[in-house]
């Protein structure tokens, strides 16, 4: 990436701008290919999600990210350049892409800035195929036209823009000013104009498949040795009177769980997936990687003294113990192939959210020369989880078992940045929206010594949780 010592701020005028895309437009033509032009700018505090619900259109590609409890959010609309793989290589497929869209790619303003500079918005399906029809490839990242972000007490816009050889200035300068002018002085959309429907679901919520008969089935099979552990989720799909809005349900996500990744992934063609991960898949930050293995689940007490037992329940527990360890030394081992020192704690500890507790523990490692972001997240995605352990023996099993695609339910979404660093979360606690339907998903463990009921009754107890934050 081609850094420019141009500081947008100082030089905000339509003639400097209309200068500075004639430059990028001469780039474009000695090398007879478009060039990606990123300008970010310091703006006032902006909420990126209010950004985002404001100028909301289905018709055009979103990704959303925020930890409300970190104060950090990120929020991107429209592609400016966008890229689609699928199968075994859909991860190098997209890295490619990232270093073929850098090498051309002209930046200025404040780049270094938390989020500044252009980012890659990337989800990758649970499975590396999807079946036709699904809203979602399998493989998808977009840099966005328009980018917002908020780190701590600073709000950076950023602005992402294709510049072709025979590029018409005039439009691209005019379109550059405006969006600098909106985002300068942001006006959020009227509260008082006709909202999405944010009620109940008109028909009771329909399930999908029979959730204690694939347990049963899937006991029988690792009673017969074929995998340790497999991760079943189950599907419920809700109808509500009318169109759902799936940034105001998100908001209620974020809301309800602040500790968790509040997200929103949006084709373009009316479908969204949003939801509230607890779970870290990986980031890379000034050449360290940080993971987590989270697995092992109780419900939370109504009072403190029931709480903690339950918490203590939950940490000698032999079957979430077990569990959780299989995770744990698959994490380890897949890093440790890349060449990595993984380094963690000896035991365990609790990750409290509002309605669950799980067993986590956080996993370090510094990242050599030579292994990237994605490197990293090919060899841990899908782990034991989402997906089971044999990972090779379990992840074909659960189409099967399950009785619908997953599409990005447990899947790998997050950003990169221009600076090899970015960060991936696990696509739980999430639900499909498109119209006035949501397929809501939960899912556990199945592990030796599982009861098909109180797995089902885990789920019920994810369930809960998501339809109250999404639907009030």
């Amino acid at each position: 990436m081609t850094i420019l010592p141009i500081n947008p701020a100082e030089n905000a005028s339509p003639d400097a701008l209309r200068a500075f895309l004639a430059q990028c437009r001469d780039a474009a033509r000695r090398d007879a290919r478009p060039k990606l032009v990123s300008i970010s700018l310091a703006v006032d505090a902006l909420d990126p999600l209010a950004v985002l619900e404001s100028i909301f259109e289905p018709d055009q590609p979103h990704f959303y990210t925020e930890r409300p409890h970190e104060e950090s959010a990120l929020a991107g609309a429209e592609a400016a350049v966008a890229h689609t793989a699928h199968g075994p290589g859909r991860f190098a497929a997209i890295q490619d892409f990232i270093d073929d869209t850098l090498a051309h790619t002209i930046a200025v303003g404040d780049v270094n800035a938390a989020f500044g500079g252009p980012h890659f918005f990337t989800a990758f399906a649970f499975h590396d195929d999807v079946e036709p029809g699904e809203p979602f490839p399998s493989a998808h990242a977009f840099v966005p036209r328009w980018q917002v972000s908020r780190a701590g007490a600073t709000t950076t816009a950023v602005a992402n823009l294709p510049v072709a050889p025979d590029a018409d200035l005039d439009l691209l300068a005019e379109r550059v000013w405006r969006a600098h002018g909106k985002f300068a002085a942001f006006r959020y959309r009227d509260p008082s104009a006709p909202a999405a429907d944010d009620g109940k679901p008109s028909v009771a919520p329909a399930e999908v498949g029979d959730y204690r008969a694939a347990v049963a089935r899937a006991l029988r099979r690792i009673e017969a040795g074929e995998f340790q552990k497999i991760v079943l989720a189950r599907a419920l799909d809700l109808t509500a009177p009318g169109p759902l809005h799936p940034l105001r349900m998100l908001n209620g996500l974020r809301q309800r769980f602040p500790d968790c990744y509040a997200f929103s992934a949006a084709n373009g063609r009316g479908h969204s997936f949003i939801g509230a991960s607890p779970e870290r898949l990986v980031r890379v930050s000034k050449g360290v990687l940080e993971t987590e293995a989270l697995a092992g689940s109780a419900r939370r007490g109504a009072s403190a003294s029931e709480d903690a037992a339950l918490a203590a329940e939950l940490l000698r527990n032999e079957k979430n113990l077990r569990e959780q360890r299989h995770v744990l030394d698959s994490i380890v081992r897949r890093l440790s192939a890349l060449g990595l020192s993984p380094g963690h704690p000896a035991a365990p500890a609790l990750r409290r959210l509002a309605n669950v507790q799980h067993l986590h523990t956080p996993v370090r490692a510094a990242l050599p020369g030579g292994v990237r972001l994605l490197d990293a997240l090919a060899r841990l995605h899908p782990t034991p989880a989402v997906g089971g352990s044999p990972r090779e023996a379990a992840v074909p099993a659960i189409r099967g078992l399950e009785g619908f695609p997953r599409g990005l339910y447990a899947g790998a979404l997050g950003w990169i940045n221009a600076r090899d660093g970015g960060e991936f979360f696990v696509g739980l606690r999430s639900a499909l929206v498109e119209g006035s339907r949501a397929r809501v998903y939960a899912g556990a463990g199945i592990v030796a010594g599982s009861e098909p009921d109180k797995e089902f009754a885990e789920t019920e107890l994810k369930f809960r949780a998501m339809q109250d934050a999404l639907l009030g």
